[in-house]
């Protein structure tokens, strides 16, 4: 004789995901059970900056350019880690030379030099220090530097993915009650629970920046931080 007597599963489109299965009153508890996703989101602000810069000359040779922006590429290692910037957090992320060109329509392409390029990826861990630290690489460098841009983003992220658990959890819970109550069930205990993947970070696209009255000011927006679940209960 057939077990199962009726089996329902559906998707709801941007609630979550929901199975129900029903079975006879002499079935095994554990077969009687119902599953649901849950999605927990928890708000932080960024503590850390990711900071992109250039240092770039123009000269006559390739040699004579890559002498100078070695020159100053190590004056602004040495200002970073008098800021407190560890070496491990000072990255080269590209070196290049190349000919450099002035067109006119009277000469036309005309090499005036060779420029040499090096660009850094340098993690501030304070992040209300960034605008501090990106003010003390540009007076170093002057107008060799090139600020490239800059991202915040996250690095203690424990207390924020413990919230976005939390709610997860509750989430899951209140859609599962919701749909045990339409369909004339009770929750049991939980049998099984997945955490989907790895908590997932929405960061701002860019951090603002702009000149204060004191100073540099980096806007360092908010960071979202999603827990997926799965989750089933048995039913009683």
């Amino acid at each position: 004789m057939r077990k199962i007597i009726a089996s329902i599963s559906a998707v709801i489109l941007a609630a979550g995901f929901l199975a129900y299965n029903a079975l006879p009153a002499n079935a095994a508890e554990s077969d009687r059970h119902i599953t649901v996703n849950g999605v927990g989101t928890a708000t932080v602000t960024p503590d850390a900056v990711r900071f992109y810069a250039s240092v770039t000359f123009v000269a006559k040779t390739s040699k004579e350019a890559l002498a100078s922006t070695s020159a100053t590429a190590n004056t602004v290692r040495t200002t970073l880690r008098g800021k407190g910037i560890a070496t491990k957090d000072i990255k080269t992320s590209s070196v290049t030379t190349y000919p450099e060109y002035n067109y006119t329509q009277e000469k036309g392409s005309e090499l005036i030099g060779y420029r040499a390029t090096q660009s850094f990826t340098v993690v501030i861990r304070k992040a209300e220090s960034a605008g501090e630290v990106i003010e003390a690489v540009v007076d170093a460098g002057g107008d060799a530097v090139q600020v490239n841009g800059i991202s915040p983003f996250l690095i203690e992220g424990a207390a924020a993915t413990q919230k976005a658990r939390e709610a997860a959890v509750a989430d899951a819970k209140l859609r599962a009650n919701s749909y045990a109550k339409l369909l004339g069930e009770t929750l049991g205990k939980v049998q099984h629970m997945t955490e989907n993947s790895a908590p997932s970070y929405v960061f701002p696209m860019l951090g603002a920046e702009k000149l204060a009255a004191d100073g540099l000011q980096i806007d360092l927006g908010e960071t979202e931080v999603t827990v997926n679940i799965t989750v089933r209960w048995a039913l009683r």
